[in-house]
């Protein structure tokens, strides 16, 4: 992960993320007979709502304030929000609009609701910050995918 630029989107959330992982991984209470990691159906899910946590946080922090998908995805990781099963309906459809029309809305509709703020955002912002968070999904990946890989080359 040699990234020729220390101040890079990639860099910044690598630090993040490692030390976030460093942080729950010395959180973790291990059994006192052996040191593997507990393996309980609840505790792996317990494990890995931390870490997809810490990913989206340190992507977050990463970005900094700047966009509005960044400052939703904290807000929303510091409040805890969940959608708690609430179901959003859509308003009906008025007989004056084309299909072609209801469905490009529906699409963007959609779109809202994956782009953490992006209910509050006009469609050409939108399409902005989904374009930015995907650059950081990816590199969010992308970070990930090497973590994974040279921590599988140091335990063989």
């Amino acid at each position: 992960m040699n990234s020729p630029n220390p101040n890079s989107l990639k860099s910044r959330f690598t630090k993040g993320l490692v030390k976030a992982l460093i942080r729950i991984n010395k959180n973790h209470p291990r059994s006192s007979s052996s040191s593997s990691i507990s393996s309980s159906p609840r505790e792996i899910r317990r494990r890995y709502h931390k870490i997809k946590t810490a990913a989206y946080a340190s992507m977050a922090c990463a970005v900094g304030r700047r966009r509005a998908w960044s400052r939703a995805l904290l807000w929303k990781i510091r409040n805890k929000a969940c959608n708690g099963g609430v179901v959003r309906r859509s308003i009906g459809s008025r007989s004056h609009y084309s299909i072609k029309k209801r469905v490009q809305q529906n699409k963007v509709n959609e779109l809202r609701k994956v782009v953490p703020g992006g209910e509050g955002m006009d469609t050409w912002s939108l399409l902005e910050e989904t374009a930015h968070y995907m650059k950081c999904l990816t590199t969010q990946v992308k970070v990930m995918r090497t973590i994974v890989e040279v921590y599988s080359t140091t335990t063989t």
